[in-house]
């Protein structure tokens, strides 16, 4: 199958969405909290229904789902696109830059491409299986660091280690690495698959957080998954690495 044809229909439409998004930035947006206590804005809501109302026009049979609106059934086809319009809404609220526009094309329940928009730093990074990893107008890889004190690890924020109860996890790995930062969000896996760190790890994410990453990640020589090591983005949990610290990281996350 052909997939450049979608592979830039996505990142095309994650960069036109970003700038929906770059409209409500920095200017003291509101926002509600959502029945799991996550904030949501006006800006989530119209970026999503922007690229809901885009994906049905060019591909009206499509399936999507997405963070804010649910999910609309396809019609008999494998093809379904996951669409997160503001990953990071809470660094969106204070204007921290690191807050992206992700989207993601299933084929028969894999993730084969996908799109990931930083609008505020003017950065895209997307990728289709066989077509590369692209970061804006260049292909990318992931690092070559293949010691782990040699490496740098990312994730989101300490609590979610503690309320999953895995601060054992956090732990280990911080003591390994050369240092640990939490520049989450979609932007620690961005790191990881441009070759600036080499691990990142989220003990909860639903599929919307992360369905970009799979192709992302296997054309940019790394690994995106479960913390067993079982590729996808289906798990309700990430972790992104180069290929050749993934041993030791999965030795790590069983605490051997």
């Amino acid at each position: 199958m052909n997939l450049q044809p979608y592979l830039t229909f996505a990142r095309q439409l994650a960069h036109r969405a970003g700038q929906i998004t770059l409209g409500y930035y920095n200017k003291g947006i509101q926002h509600d909290l959502k029945p799991d206590e996550t904030p949501v804005t006006a800006a989530d809501q119209a970026t999503e229904e922007f690229i809901r109302r885009e994906i049905e026009k060019t591909y009206p049979t499509h399936a999507i789902v997405g963070e804010e609106y649910g999910e609309k059934a396809g019609e008999g086809n494998p093809f379904r696109w996951i669409v997160d319009p503001i990953d990071g809404t809470k660094s969106f609220l204070k204007g921290v830059p690191f807050y992206s526009v992700l989207i993601a094309l299933e084929i028969e329940g894999i993730s084969r491409v996908g799109a990931v928009c930083f609008p505020a730093l003017n950065e895209v990074l997307s990728a289709a299986d066989g077509l590369g990893c692209w970061w804006n107008d260049k292909q990318t890889r992931v690092s070559d660091v293949s010691e782990f004190k040699q490496s740098i690890f990312i994730y989101t924020s300490w609590s979610g280690f503690r309320t999953r109860q895995r601060l054992d996890v956090f732990e280990n790995l911080h003591k390994e690495c050369f240092f640990g930062r939490g520049w989450g969000d979609a932007y620690g896996y961005h790191m990881v698959a441009t070759g600036r760190a080499e691990v990142m790890l989220d003990p909860a994410v639903s599929i919307w957080d992360v369905a970009p990453f799979p192709p992302i990640f296997r054309e940019a020589g790394g690994f995106f998954g479960s913390w067993g090591g079982a590729e996808g983005h289906t798990h309700g949990e990430g972790l992104a690495c180069n290929a050749a610290l993934k041993p030791r990281v999965l030795e790590l996350i069983r605490g051997e």
